[in-house]
């Protein structure tokens, strides 16, 4: 990362660690041989594999056996979802919730029109919150899998993922959570505190290992219908040869992320509170999208009211370098405004001005400090600039 840029865009992608980037160069270089192969000259690569197996499943609270290593975490998505459908015979139901990652929204949509499958979605509050009682009514003999996630990119909103698998449990449907937000943000204990939970997505890029490497947790007797066959690979759920280098990445970015825990909930929280305290207090007309209490430690979710938030942040980068986010990258060139803002049930006014700040431990008190320093007069400029500013002051 530039030290000219400030990155506050965490869970759109994070800086690869130079711990991971250490861990993956010999296979990219001097261990380059495929693992499944018998000579000695694989026994590296099929150790580093191993190794990140364990490394990954430690942070996870489960067994290394329930480790899958995937591309990503829209294929781990795939790969719960089309295998519920496949597995649950004579269930025909999913339910999910309104603002889900487009990974599931349509993967969804795509079954229900090439597969026959009912959706059912869960419905938010203003403040992003689902509702249990809701949930417990919606869930089905005739469900196949409940899929909530367990964070929301946009607003941070963490889920009660330990009720929800229950409820699911109770009617016999199975559990998938994208974790994808998650992990190494909040401590996830699948072995104690969600014990219910049958699957759960994730992806290395969000917590400071490469792009293209995922996992999806696989419940030891859970049923699965493998989403990629044809090799042997991934004790024959996930066919294709192993990327070592990546994966051996991804198990030193899991070591990191349990060492960072800590910091992730106390200073990275702190520079969070700070930045939104400070742009609440210095621009008014500004406010919180999502759940105070239950979120992120990382993430805040501010709606500018009057103005665009594409100009915003074209501002933010042309004065300072200051990288932030309007929405989901995933959804990044739609002229729509952001399906989870939607659900919350905003203002137009502020609707299409809000901003998605997302912080990592690289984070320091003098960049936001900086972005403190920037923020109030691009929101008062473009104010000026717009009518609807000018009416209201």
């Amino acid at each position: 990362m530039s030290n000219s840029v400030i990155y506050l865009d965490n869970n759109a992608t994070t800086a690869v660690a130079p711990e991971v980037f250490e861990a993956m160069k010999p296979f990219l270089t001097t261990e380059y041989a495929n693992a499944s192969s018998i000579y000695p000259f694989a026994s590296e690569p099929l150790h580093a594999i191993a190794k990140a197996r364990g490394q990954m499943a430690s942070l996870l609270g489960c067994t290394p056996e329930e480790v899958i290593f995937t591309s990503c975490g829209s294929e781990s998505d795939n790969a719960a979802l089309r295998s519920a459908v496949k597995t649950q015979t004579g269930r025909r139901r999913i339910l999910t919730t309104a603002v889900e990652h487009p990974a599931i929204l349509n993967t969804c949509r795509d079954l229900v029109k090439y597969a026959g499958i009912h959706v059912d979605y869960l419905s938010v509050d203003k403040f992003g919150r689902i509702d249990l009682d809701e949930a417990k009514a919606l869930i089905s003999e005739d469900t196949a899998l409940v899929s909530v996630m367990f964070a929301n990119n946009e607003i941070g909103n963490l889920y009660p993922i330990r009720e929800l698998s229950r409820l699911a449990h109770a009617k016999g449907a199975l559990f998938h959570t994208d974790a994808v937000q998650a992990i190494g943000k909040v401590k996830i204990d699948l072995a104690n505190d969600l014990k219910d939970v049958d699957f759960l997505s994730l992806s290395g890029h969000k917590f400071h290992a490469p792009k293209g490497i995922g996992v999806l947790f696989k419940r030891r007797f859970a049923p699965f219908a493998p989403y990629l066959t044809g090799g042997h690979q991934e004790h024959q759920l996930r066919a294709g040869t192993e990327n070592v280098a990546y994966i051996a990445g991804l198990g030193k970015a899991a070591e990191l992320a349990a060492i960072n825990l800590e910091e992730e909930n106390t200073r990275v929280k702190a520079l969070r509170d700070k930045l939104q305290d400070g742009l609440l207090a210095t621009c008014p007309d500004a406010a919180v999208n999502g759940d105070l209490e239950h979120r992120l430690p990382n993430t805040v979710n501010i709606g500018f009211k009057y103005i665009e938030g594409e100009a915003i942040l074209l501002r933010l980068w042309d004065r300072a370098h200051i990288c932030a986010s309007s929405g989901s990258a995933c959804t990044t060139g739609s002229l729509e405004p952001s399906h989870v803002l939607r659900a919350l049930g905003l203002d137009y006014k502020s609707l299409h001005g809000s901003i998605r700040f997302s912080l990592s431990h690289y984070n320091t008190e003098d960049e936001i400090d900086r972005v403190l320093e920037v923020v109030p007069p691009v929101i008062r400029n473009l104010r000026d600039l717009s009518p609807f500013g000018r009416i209201t002051g």
